[in-house]
């Protein structure tokens, strides 16, 4: 067997990143696993295939057929710091136990699995070491990794967790994680600039596909340029000096920024409550500054920068019927006959019942249960990912890299154009004047969509944009796995076949406060 001629499983396969870096390196798919029909019918436009080749749902799936590697994207919310981080409490989680039924069903040679990073947090520690031990019995050794894509040549944040097992002890122990590629792809590149604003290399580096990568002629770090911020946060909850508050948009006087002010660094103290960020009452402002008044407060509601808060509960009757078993569940956490809004945020038992505070408070009220005795106050615009006015971040064209490509598409836009910034004031001005209130900004287009996450710009995907960013934002970097594949191919793991290895006695340990590339598991 050639040692770049080598079959594979794709299970999660979305549409296809991992087929796509396979497939470059010589591999041939002979099955996948999607239930998604937009995801099923672009992997099999764009690659020429039959959708017979599916196998369907993983969690209906018996037998696989005989394979050298299997990858798969395991469905990520379970432990994403953006979903509720319930890990296998979440049925999206207990995709983890199918998929390494199957692992250790079909026995390939190899496998990379894929996952969000905050699988290898700490909070995560006894999952990440669940889903190793199993791999462990299954007769593989394997590591993880947190990789970021930008360093492999992909112009985005993209933090993952890769595990990558091998059946031969030989072939893990030869398996070298690559290293970072010298020449990165940068937004601009991406955007494509015009002719002038770029000088080539004098080598012109090229991508995955053969095609040429112009490069921004001035050189570039992650987060900022001479001093400068490569992009403006829209946010009301964190301060810096890119970031644009509601109340620099909207026509605020000196006083009521002050106001503002006060509240955003107030409001994380514990003092307040448990929360990250927490709402302040009219006493709470008083204490910091005893001239402010409810009439002032108020007004900042009426302008869309405040609203008010219900906040603390007093317990009327606990024995009202009937009561539903989410209302019972709430009236279970009181404190001293006493509900508060923001300590039931952080119930797990109310988040693995997928339990809404807000309605279920709405219902105890209305029938007389509870009442609120403090009201507080809080921003309106109260989710950093939503920023202010359907805005995050704008990005500009100097940046390094995009954010993350995410499923539910973002508030993230590009600027059209670049500043000249003598100070951070300056900087923030003409962002305001040039940028913003020009509306001098867009999305990010599908091609570029596309590029960002290492696909062609000409890869077929749906003309509504909420269903190709989902099939994006969902896919994995094809640069990253065309790296790791190459890694793999190296072992020589597809050019022999040793004989399998008794791992049995073998202990699988984790560092799980080391959040970069882990020493392995498995001892020599």
């Amino acid at each position: 067997m050639n040692q770049a001629d080598f079959t594979f499983i794709d299970l999660f396969a979305g549409i296809g990143g991992f087929k796509l870096a396979l497939s470059a390196n010589g591999g041939k798919c002979i099955g996948f696993s999607e239930v998604d029909k937009t995801a099923i019918s672009y992997y099999c436009k764009n690659y020429h295939i039959s959708d017979e080749l599916n196998f369907g749902d993983v969690r209906e799936i018996k037998e696989l057929p005989k394979h050298d590697i299997m990858t798969a994207g395991v469905p990520c919310q379970s432990w994403s710091i953006a979903g509720k981080n319930l890990g296998f409490d979440d049925d999206r989680g207990q995709l983890w136990n199918d998929t390494l039924y199957l692992l250790n069903q079909s026995q390939p040679k190899a496998f990379i699995f894929e996952n969000v990073k905050g699988l290898a947090d700490p909070r995560n520690k006894i999952a990440l070491e669940h889903i190793l031990e199993k791999i462990r019995t299954a007769g593989f050794y394997a590591n993880f990794y947190v990789i970021n894509s930008h360093d492999y040549g992909v112009a985005q944040n993209r933090i993952r967790v890769y595990i990558i097992g091998f059946r031969n002890r030989e072939h893990y122990y030869r398996f070298k994680l690559p290293k970072p590629v010298s020449k990165k792809v940068m937004l601009c590149d991406i955007l494509g600039l015009k002719k002038n604003s770029l000088s080539l290399a004098s080598e012109e580096p090229k991508d995955l596909f053969g095609q040429p990568i112009l490069r921004c002629s001035r050189p570039m770090s992650l987060s900022s340029k001479n001093g400068f911020n490569d992009y403006f946060l829209f946010n009301d909850l964190r301060n810096g000096k890119t970031t644009i508050h509601s109340w620099d948009i909207a026509k605020t006087s000196q006083r009521q920024k002050e106001i503002c002010l006060m509240l955003l660094r107030s409001r994380r103290k514990r003092i307040y409550g448990p929360l990250d960020g927490n709402p302040l009452s009219i006493s709470h402002f008083q204490s910091l500054d005893s001239s402010i008044e409810v009439g002032e407060l108020n007004e900042l509601v009426e302008m869309g920068i405040l609203k008010p808060v219900d906040y603390r509960y007093e317990i009327v009757q606990s024995d009202i019927e009937p009561l539903t078993e989410q209302e019972r569940i709430v009236l279970d956490n009181a404190v001293d006959n006493y509900l508060i809004i923001d300590r039931l945020k952080t119930q797990k038992k109310l988040k693995v019942n997928r339990i809404d505070i807000n309605s279920v408070i709405q219902s105890l009220e209305q029938k007389g249960a509870i009442r609120c005795i403090e009201k507080r106050y809080d921003f309106k615009n109260g989710k950093i990912s939503s920023g202010i006015n359907g805005i995050n971040r704008i990005f500009m064209p100097t940046s390094d890299v995009f954010p993350t490509l995410v499923a539910s598409d973002s508030n993230d836009y590009v600027a059209l154009a670049n500043l000249s910034p003598s100070s951070h004031k300056s900087y923030k001005e003409q962002f305001l004047k040039d940028i913003y209130f020009k509306k001098n900004y867009r999305k990010i287009t599908k091609p570029e969509a596309c590029r960002i996450q290492g696909f062609p710009s000409s890869f077929e995907l749906p003309e509504e944009r909420s269903k190709w960013m989902k099939l994006i934002g969902n896919s994995v970097s094809v640069p990253v796995i065309d790296q790791l594949i190459k890694a793999i191919i190296k072992t020589g793991v597809f050019e022999t076949t040793l004989p399998k290895e008794n791992n049995s006695s073998e202990i699988c340990v984790v560092n799980s406060r080391d959040i970069k590339v882990k020493s392995p598991l498995i001892s020599p």
